[in-house]
């Protein structure tokens, strides 16, 4: 028994009346979904602010976003390209340069730099921070090489760290007390960083790419391996040379001072001998002083002439136990013991 086809009221098939509304209906999804394609590709979203967006048009830069925020394209013929806008590192390849006392040494440096300019950044560079580190790596090189070149190894270790610590002695003198003695004293000599001379000779040629270099720093400052122990057996005799000059130095200027002090001590010494005798002299003066005025009439007097008399009797009776004193009778010490 054959199947009863349906019709609609108009007379048009049932089963051609479902399939259209069936394509309609993807007609409609289609259709929505192309408008929600065609919205999202005419907007942007820059959400950070560490980034530049550059608008394309057909290949062409037309605009660059700085601020972050919701933006508007032409879809399919706008396209946006990021560029970093934050401060980006590079860590340089390590490189050998020869000084101008025609050393080699090994720098290990890094560099900090960024985008000032994105739209210089894309038309040079083709906004490729790989491009951007290559140029960065020819310049800085060129640089250090420059720069490492018209120094010597010293120099270059001297700039290292853009200063230098010298130790000096100064004689001071206590005018008060008149005492020299040596003070230590250190000194910070202030020279041009190693970093400073490289980026002077990089100069501004940098900016022609819309980008800036911020610094240029040497992580590792070192010798090659088959000629350290030169090296290092070279700085040690300077190093001895300057010790011994150092010395020299020093000893001459003790010497100095051991002989200023001794000329010193040796005028002092006799200015105080020179005043003792005056004192002692004055002392004298005034026992004799006194003694006249002791014995000044003639008892006083007869009486000292005994006391002297019996004190050279004793002196002359000392040493043993069984002495003699033999005077003559016109001995005045006779005389005095017999009271004429």
């Amino acid at each position: 028994m054959a199947e009863t086809e349906r019709f609609t009221s108009d007379g048009t098939p049932a089963d051609k009346v479902k399939n259209k509304k069936v394509r309609n209906r993807l007609l409609i999804i289609v259709g929505i979904l192309f408008v929600i394609y065609i919205a999202l590709n005419s907007c942007f979203i820059v959400c950070r602010e560490d980034q530049y967006k550059l608008v394309r048009q057909f290949g062409r830069v037309d605009r660059t976003i700085t601020d972050a925020g919701i933006y508007v394209k032409i879809p399919f013929i706008e396209s946006v390209d990021t560029v970093p806008k934050e401060i980006l590192f590079y860590d340089l390849p390590v490189s050998d340069v020869i000084t101008s006392d025609k050393k080699t040494m090994i720098i290990d440096s890094y560099v900090l730099w960024r985008v000032t300019d994105p739209l210089k950044f894309a038309q040079s560079l083709s906004h490729s921070v790989g491009n951007a580190e290559n140029r960065i790596d020819q310049l800085v090189y060129n640089a250090m090489k420059n720069t490492v070149s018209n120094m010597t190894q010293d120099e270059v270790i001297k700039s290292r760290d853009g200063k230098v610590v010298v130790t000096d002695f100064e004689a001071n003198e206590d005018v008060t007390n008149n005492d020299l003695e040596l003070e230590e004293v250190k000194k910070v000599v202030e020279i041009k960083s190693l970093t400073d001379e490289i980026m002077d000779n990089i100069g501004t040629v940098y900016e022609q790419y819309g980008i800036e270099i911020i610094t240029v720093e040497v992580k590792k400052l070192d010798l090659p391996d088959d000629n350290k122990q030169a090296v290092y057996t070279r700085m040690i005799s300077e190093r001895e040379n300057i010790a011994a000059q150092y010395t020299a130095e020093g000893e001459a200027q003790a010497k100095k001072i051991r002989n200023t002090t001794d000329k010193e001590v040796s005028i002092m010494r006799s200015e105080a001998v020179a005043e003792a005798e005056q004192i002692k002299a004055e002392g004298e003066a005034e026992y004799m002083k006194i003694l006249s005025d002791a014995y000044n009439d003639e008892e006083k007097s007869d009486f000292y002439t005994f006391v002297r008399s019996l004190d050279a009797a004793k002196k002359s009776l000392k040493g043993s136990k069984n002495n003699t004193l033999i005077l003559s009778e016109d001995s005045p010490i006779a005389q005095i013991f017999a009271g004429y």
